[in-house]
């Protein structure tokens, strides 16, 4: 069971710190215990009920109203409220996505994952339900929320539904672009590159993909064996300056007559100049007009 302060509640929730302990003192919507320093301290089931209290706020329901209603009716308005307004329908589900994962509820955490499926189909569900979630997750480690016990088992479920959905997409035609993906020696974070495979091969082109952790000399390895039209990686781990600078550098010493893209949060930290073959995408929405516009040509 995680703990966790008020000032986690209002990372977390982005309702302040003083808010919340109105509310508490107030509408005695959450009774937290108590530290030896007399310091509130939540724990797992507080943190999924603020969750839902701050939703149903932010979404024009008055406190004083939620407080009065159970746990139950609490969780069944967030669902209704979510279903009558499309577009706040995904941060229900992403709340559900934290509980379960918090929980370590994996039949909870694949049910909500296969709803989401039926109404938004694959491409939209990873765009606007799973993505937003790793980003509460990166969210949740930098308040020291989230133990990576709890992070292996939700990534581990998102990655196997990846695999399933890449392995039931066609073959490619041969003669196609051929795209070798990887992510860098010290890097895990698997989802947002079989993403990118997914998409990639969707829309036809060959790709292989070395998976994380890869020295460079195991791409050369295979770029002089093989031919290799574009290569891509994603950074997430915030690597020290001088090392991600290197590598960047390594990719265009190695790889001089092949377009590398990169794309990540931590791009913005790469040191220019690039070297002249690399390309950096700074958005979800760079990354997927870097995909169309290479199916298209």
């Amino acid at each position: 069971m995680n703990s966790f302060t008020i000032k986690d509640l209002e990372s977390l929730t982005g309702i302040k710190a003083h808010t919340i302990r109105i509310w508490e003192q107030r509408y005695n919507v959450m009774r937290p215990k108590r530290k030896d320093t007399n310091h509130r301290i939540y724990d797992n089931g507080d943190l999924k009920h603020i969750m839902r209290i701050a939703y149903l706020y932010r979404h024009g329901y008055k406190i004083s109203k939620i407080a009065n209603m159970t746990d139950e009716e609490i969780k069944q308005l967030s669902l209704e409220e979510g279903g009558q307004k499309g577009t706040h329908l995904h941060q229900v589900y992403i709340n559900q996505l934290v509980e379960a994962m918090i929980d370590f509820d994996q039949t909870k955490f694949e049910k909500i994952f296969h709803n989401v499926l039926l109404r938004m189909g694959f491409e939209q569900t990873i765009l606007k339900v799973i993505y937003p979630y790793m980003e509460r997750i990166g969210l949740l480690w930098l308040v020291d929320c989230v133990i990576p016990a709890q992070e292996h088992f939700a990534a581990n479920i998102i990655r196997k539904k990846l695999m399933v959905a890449i392995d039931g997409l066609d073959l490619p035609k041969e003669g196609d672009e051929k795209f070798l993906l990887f992510l860098p020696e010290g890097e895990f974070h698997e989802v947002p590159l079989l993403f990118t495979q997914y998409m990639l091969k969707k829309h036809g082109c060959a790709v292989v993909n070395f998976g994380a952790n890869v020295p460079l000399e195991d791409l050369s390895f295979y770029t002089d064996r093989k031919q290799v039209d574009h290569i891509y990686t994603h950074i997430i781990t915030n690597f020290p300056q001088r090392a991600l600078d290197n590598f960047v550098r390594d990719l265009g010493r190695l790889f001089p007559g092949i377009p590398v893209t990169i794309s990540g949060p931590q791009i913005v930290r790469i040191t220019p100049p690039l070297p002249d073959n690399v390309t950096l995408l700074m958005s979800m929405e760079e990354v997927l007009q870097y995909v169309r516009r290479k199916v298209t040509l």
